[in-house]
Order: C-alpha cells, then structure tokens, then sequence
C-alpha cells in the first residue's frame, strides 16, 4: 500500500501553523494553564466578595449566612492556599486577583492577631468555661481554672454532683459565688443582688435555667455580670439549626437593652461567633475583644471561638485560650479594662 506524503491525502502529516504577531512574535493559544489562572482569580474574587458582603449572603435556606459567618476566619487560610496554588502556576492574573481577599480578610482579622496592649488601670481578668456536663474531673478542671487568678470565673453545665466539686475546690480562693440552674458565677470580689434571667425558648418545656445577673463590687466600682449558655447549634443537611439559639439571643439582647447599669460584662458559652448574624442582639449592644482568636471549640481541634468575653461601659483588650481541662470547650481568659465609674 502505497502512502501519499502530500497534504490532503491519506496518510498525509498536517503541517505546523503558527501565526505571528505584527512584532514579529509567536502568539500562543491559551493552554490548561492560562485557564486555571483564571479559575483561580475568579476564586480569589468570589471569596473577596464572600469576606465583604458576608451580610448580603441569605439566611434562608439552612441559615446559610450564620454558616458562612461562623467560619468567615478559614476564608483566610483558603486564601493562602490559593496564592499557593497561583504562584506554582506562574499565574500572575491569579496572584494579583487573589490580594484582594487577603486584603480584606487582613482589615477583618490581622487585629486580632496583633500583640495585645500593657495592662493599664481599672482591669478586670475573667475566665469564661463551658466545663462540659460529662467532665471526668470537674475537681481537676476547678484547680486549672483556680490557677489562672483571674477575677471571675463564669461557668456553664454545672450539673450535680459535680458542681459540688467546683464549690469546694474554687472556694479557698473564690469566696463569692452563686449558681442559677446550670450557670454560675465565683468572684474573688463580694456580689450583690443576684438573680436568674428567662432566655428560655418557646418550644422548651422541660426545666431550664441557664443565665443570670449578678453585681459585682470590685475595686473600681460596681460592675453588672451575666453568665449565660445559649442553647446548642447543629449542622446537618438542612443547613444551620440555630433557631433555639437566635431566640435565646433576642431575649436576651432585649434584657440587655432594659439594663441600668453603665458597666456590663457578660461572659458565656454563645454556641456561635462574633460575626454570626445570629448573636446580633448581643454584639450589636456589647464590645467584641480587641485582640486574640482564641478558637475555642472543640478542645481537640478548635475552629471557632463560640465562649465568648463581651462588654459594655469597658473594652476587652485581649482574650486567650488556657490549657485544656476535661471538657470539650477551651476556656478562655478575657481583660476588661473598665471605663471610669459613672
């Protein structure tokens, strides 16, 4: 069989065609690589717009905006590992695009990640402690929180008998102290009027009691407390389930919108982030820290940080988590620097 060399015939080899540029150059034709440039700038810019706009993303269906917000941090190590990914592509388009969402997830979070400020006049230290109804040594974690000097030391799943043992081994240095249902308060500093708060959600028929107020009279004047326990979250396929916690938080914002007193602190297990438009009723009404991640949950692996240290009247400098006790939850240990006596 014979093969015919000529172009058009069988067996013919098309010849190679490359088209020059007025300059005289090659011009290539995009190739996989360009195109997964450009998949990674359009990456960087939906994130950009995700860290931005998180507000304007709905929460319905499954709550999608409180999901988003409640791991808005992880945008940023996801940025990383795009710029990552573009500078091994040699994609400058990418590299470019992808400083936008690292400069916005910068304005947004760097603060946190700054060193935190001297301690000035008028500081309080508080540990907050979701210390977990199964805690195998509630005695063990009583002597780790004890150790930590703070001020106050606001607990939530205090459950008998264990609460026993947080009575006995905080008292030495705690003498102050009162428990409300499964939330309690030890002071190094006497308290006054004490009393629980209904937070409870419509649909709860059982006993429950997780939040109370409580005046506390430091060495810098009356300070008002309030130890709270949201109700949990869970993720499923339906999305967020938050909607316990939503309604416990606008009760609860509403009581704080009634409170007298200049000089708030309110410490607590929220079962969601500062940025979750879920506790809006609280951020919206009290001061986030002004340093520290301090990710909180779980103990083993934390991604969030759902204890929370707020406040009115005062400013939280700087929170920090502390070793891990027999709960699931880090504690974490806020300053309050409070503003002068009203």
């Amino acid at each position: 069989m014979t093969v015919q060399g000529r172009e058009g015939r069988p067996g013919a080899r098309r010849p190679l065609r490359i088209r020059r540029t007025p300059d005289g150059g090659n011009r290539r034709t995009p190739d996989g690589g360009s195109r997964r440039g450009r998949l990674l700038a359009g990456l960087g810019v939906a994130v950009a717009a995700l860290l931005a706009l998180h507000r304007f993303v709905p929460n319905t269906p499954g709550r999608l905006g409180s999901l988003l917000e409640s791991l808005l941090f992880w945008l940023g190590p996801l940025t990383v590992l795009l710029l990552l990914c573009a500078a091994v592509r040699r994609a400058p388009v990418a590299l470019a695009a992808l400083l936008l969402p690292a400069l916005v997830w910068a304005v947004g979070f760097g603060p946190l990640l700054l060193p935190a400020t001297a301690p000035g006049a008028r500081e309080l230290t508080v540990v907050q402690h979701n210390v977990a109804d199964d805690n195998a040594d509630p005695a063990g974690t009583a002597r780790a929180l004890a150790a930590a000097g703070a001020d106050l030391i606001a607990l939530q799943e205090l459950v008998d008998p264990a609460s026993a043992a947080y009575r006995r081994e905080l008292a030495p240095r705690y003498p102050h102290h009162v428990v409300r249902g499964t939330v309690g308060l030890w002071s190094r500093h006497p308290l006054g009027a004490a009393r629980a708060l209904d937070i409870k959600p419509r649909d709860v028929t059982e006993p429950w009691q997780r939040a109370l107020r409580a005046d506390v009279r430091t060495p810098y004047g009356e300070v008002t407390a309030y130890v709270v326990h949201l109700p949990s979250v869970r993720l499923g396929p339906g999305g967020l389930a938050s909607a316990r916690r939503d309604e416990s938080a606008a009760r609860l914002g509403r009581i704080l919108a009634e409170e007298p007193s200049g000089r708030v602190i309110l410490a607590g297990d929220l079962n969601g982030t500062v940025d979750d438009r879920g506790l809006a009723p609280l951020t919206s009404r009290l001061a986030a820290p002004d340093r520290g991640l301090a990710l909180s949950y779980p103990a083993a692996l934390p991604v969030a940080r759902i204890d929370q240290v707020l406040a009115r009247g005062a400013r939280v400098p700087a929170l920090r988590t502390l070793p891990p006790t027999g709960s699931d939850h880090l504690p974490v240990l806020a300053r309050v620097a409070l503003d002068a006596a009203p």
